[in-house]
């Protein structure tokens, strides 16, 4: 509901595409740090189930207060307490689906879950739509309104969430919890994955720029929830598909298909005039999402082991997290100078990060995965 809404609301304030950088760069580095370290604690705790609970419920409490904002900085803070919930929730749950399937089937998973999260993304900007068309609310009550639907979801994840019981030694009240997870260094292919993650991340920039130039290219600040829906039902739908892909053809393939078809979006993003085409190479982008979102996180399930996945992930959330704000701040920066610039720099990362995936590692098919 809340997010395409945001860069018409910043708009509304007075700043610009590099303000709009700033606010999702700073957003997204503060959830990174967080996820490195609630990664390494919850490897650790004798429950994964608690961080998760607590993310969500920073994270519906804060983003009602964007209602309130009235000033850019204030739009900042309240995005990196959201994401500061993000950050303490994703590594742990990213864990606990890892532990809940089979290795053959994690692609699947991870895109199950991706797609429902991206069905909630289609939903909400419906919501956020009738909303201001409907019943003619403003930015700032449909903000206020987010709060239902995040009050259901923090009860969902309390009381239906079951977490799979972990293997380890019993705590001191009865309840079974893993060994401390082992000091020693990440293993060699998991730091080699993330560098290369790291280096498409270069370019990755937030979906929020392709609302802003849709903006820029006639689109009424009341249809950005539409633009945005169709952008997360073309997820949606590809989502199950490109992990099902991942797991039967290969991880390592799917992954970089899907960072080319990012390449060639963002190249054409800035070579058309007409909103109808952008709208179009918008919903062809959202292929990116579905053929990478499943497999991504089953190849590093796959490399890391099983004492290190709450740790690995929350090193691969920080890794994107935290080189997100410089991909942020500099494609605003180029944004505002030539949209071309921004739109070209991102496509060159992304397809150079495709052409070093194809080179490095194993392939991280389903048959060369870890059992446990």
């Amino acid at each position: 509901m809340i997010y395409p809404l945001l860069p018409a609301f910043l708009v509304s304030l007075g700043a610009g595409a590099e303000a709009l950088g700033w606010v999702e760069g700073i957003a997204e580095a503060t959830s990174a740090f967080v996820k490195t370290w609630s990664g390494r604690v919850s490897d650790r705790a004798p429950s994964r189930k608690p961080f998760v609970i607590l993310g969500y419920a920073v994270a519906t409490l804060v983003r009602p207060l964007l209602a309130l904002a009235q000033a850019p900085w204030q739009v900042v803070l309240v995005r990196a307490t959201d994401r500061f919930g993000k950050g303490v929730r994703s590594a742990p749950r990213d864990a606990m689906v890892a532990n809940a399937v089979s290795a053959s089937q994690r692609g699947h998973a991870y895109g199950f879950h991706q797609m429902m999260d991206n069905l909630g993304a289609v939903l909400g900007p419906v919501l956020a739509f009738a909303l201001a068309r409907g019943f003619g609310l403003s930015p700032r009550a449909i903000f206020s309104f987010a709060l239902v639907p995040g009050l259901l979801a923090l009860a969902t994840v309390i009381f239906g969430v079951k977490e799979p019981r972990r293997e380890g030694v019993t705590s001191r009240a009865g309840v079974a919890a893993p060994p401390a997870a082992p000091r020693e260094s990440i293993p060699p292919p998991v730091r080699n994955y993330l560098s290369v993650v790291a280096i498409f991340t270069l370019g990755a920039s937030a979906d929020s720029f392709l609302l802003l130039r849709m903006l820029d290219l006639g689109l009424p600040p009341a249809w950005t929830p539409i633009a945005w829906l169709t952008l997360n039902a073309s997820k949606a739908a590809t989502n199950i598909p490109g992990g099902r892909l991942s797991d039967r053809f290969g991880r390592k393939k799917t992954l970089a298909l899907a960072w080319i078809v990012y390449g060639v979006a963002y190249a054409l993003f800035p070579m058309t005039r007409s909103l109808a085409l952008t709208w179009a190479i918008l919903v062809g982008y959202g292929a990116y999402y579905g053929l990478a979102e499943g497999g991504e996180k089953a190849i590093l399930a796959d490399l890391a082991p099983r004492d290190q996945r709450g740790r690995s992930f929350g090193l691969l959330h920080g890794v994107t997290g935290l080189v997100v704000l410089p991909a942020n701040a500099l494609f605003g920066f180029l944004y505002g100078r030539d949209p071309r610039y921004a739109f070209g720099a991102s496509a060159a990362f992304a397809l150079s990060a495709a052409l070093l995936l194809a080179l490095t590692g194993s392939d991280g098919t389903t048959r060369n995965a870890p059992r446990s």
